[in-house]
């Protein structure tokens, strides 16, 4: 048994409906980080200085020394850039979702009047704005607790949405745990909020973004000038406000941080797009504890099983009739790397069909043979499986005249004694009438022709039944 944890279908084909509130066709979020006092610092006891996201290009962490530029660039961000924003949401009347390091947001008192008073969201963003990637577990479950605790000190009240950034593979779990959040962000990987299962909590994600954000302002490839990130800004909100239109509404996030995109040369760009996006309707503008709100009421969490997670037994008893009387197939199939990808039609008919290609082509005659005659002996004795008796009702096969069931009973008798198994097509793909022409067409293929072709219609008649059970 193998199970690999990575979700790479997600809601596939078929997203849901997000039903936005006025039948927005698409939601646009702006989150500014808030991390100027919480980056690393010999102050702040780190042992080096900061090296990420600033104007300084290709900084490096400078080991056991302060660098001055690098805490000016991010002084800039609090005693500047934040100011400039603010005027620029407040006057655009957009509330804002701001990530908060809260040992920044600790050392800035008047910008946190200001978030409060303008009634913007304040996330957490972690105790301090440091990579998290190499920390022992438990020294990160004692750094999300100090975070919530100093938040709330700060705040007046507890964060409900997270977003670390500088992450480690525990994160998300961890945040999960910790059972007070909302919604954690520590992810970029859809257009649309989602549930999680993390031991027995769902806990919902709405993924962030590291595209439309200004930190590219400062990593290659890049922005150049505020023209160049309201240019990217408004081509994606133009593809998915097509999309919203056509009837798939999603989400843009925006990501902004008060040291670059609070410069005046690159805010232009952001207000041109404010200004853009104001001259459409069907436009939601919410703070992300909105968007958890809504998804919540709209979309709660839904249990059922799923295949990834069943154990050998109950997948066998759900799967085993897949394959025509061949539960061995299930059996085997249960073993393979399954994961989230499997939990759906397409995915456990993959993993079933891997087993059935595989297998021995004694082992595959034997999953032929299961098979029942078309409007043979069995189904006139009512002996038929639940599936084949469906499928051969669905084209009619239950309601032969004497004429048509004498040929068909022609066809299966010339069929068998020709190639050894029973002429095997998927019947819901077809009618009474295509099924005899098929029938009369394959009766004089070559054996290894028609044995490919019945392997063929197995693995079709299974994908069909799958639609049923998964």
């Amino acid at each position: 048994m193998q199970r690999y944890e990575r979700n790479m279908l997600g809601y596939g084909q078929t997203p849901p409906d997000p039903q936005w509130p006025g039948d927005a066709k698409i939601a646009v979020q702006f989150v500014l980080n808030y991390e100027e006092g919480g980056e690393n610092n010999i102050l702040h006891g780190d042992a080096a200085s900061e090296g990420f996201l600033s104007d300084i290009p290709g900084a490096a962490p400078w080991p056991g020394q302060r660098h001055w530029n690098m805490e000016s660039i991010y002084e800039y961000g609090a005693r500047a850039g934040f100011w400039r924003l603010h005027r620029l949401f407040t006057g655009a009347q957009i509330p804002v979702t701001i990530y908060g390091v809260a040992t920044a947001l600790a050392r800035s008192p008047a910008q946190v009047e200001a978030m409060k008073d303008a009634g913007w969201e304040i996330a957490s963003h972690g105790l301090r704005w440091v990579e998290h990637k190499d920390m022992p577990e438990e020294e990160e479950r004692a750094a999300i607790a100090e975070a919530v605790r100093l938040h709330t000190e700060v705040i007046g009240e507890r964060p409900r949405g997270w977003y670390t950034g500088r992450c480690s593979v525990n994160t998300v779990r961890l945040v999960a745990e910790e059972g007070g959040f909302d919604y954690i962000s520590d992810t970029y990987d859809d257009d649309l909020p989602y549930w999680l299962k993390v031991g027995s909590r769902d806990q919902l994600i709405i993924p962030y973004t590291l595209e439309a954000n200004d930190m590219r302002f400062a990593t290659a490839p890049g922005w150049n000038t505020g023209e160049d990130f309201f240019v990217y800004l408004r081509d994606a909100f133009d593809t998915l406000h097509a999309e919203g239109m056509a009837g798939r509404p999603a989400m843009m996030s925006v990501g902004l941080h008060c040291r670059l995109v609070g410069r005046p040369g690159k805010i232009a760009g952001l207000k041109r797009f404010l200004e853009y996006i104001a001259g459409f309707e069907g436009v939601w503008c919410p703070r992300r504890a909105e968007i958890a709100e809504h998804w919540r009421n709209v979309h709660p969490p839904i249990s059922a099983a799923r295949p990834s997670e069943m154990d050998q037994a109950e997948f066998v008893s759900r799967f085993g009739g897949v394959f025509e009387h061949s539960a061995w197939i299930a059996e085997r199939a249960w073993a393979l790397e399954l994961g989230p990808a499997h939990d759906c039609p397409a995915g456990v008919h993959n993993a079933l069909a891997r087993v059935f290609r595989t297998a021995s082509e004694k082992e595959r005659l034997g999953v032929l043979k299961a098979h029942p005659d078309l409007a043979g002996k069995l189904a006139a004795a009512h002996r038929l499986t639940a599936e084949s008796t469906t499928e051969q009702a669905s084209a009619g096969l239950d309601a032969l005249t004497d004429a048509e069931r004498q040929r068909f009973e022609e066809l299966n008798d010339a069929y068998t004694a020709r190639h050894g198994f029973p002429f095997i097509i998927a019947v819901r793909d077809h009618d009474k009438a295509s099924i005899l022409a098929a029938f009369e067409r394959r009766l004089g293929n070559d054996r290894n022709v028609e044995f490919a072709e019945a392997c063929q219609q197995v693995e079709r008649i299974a994908r069909i039944r799958l639609e049923d059970l998964v």
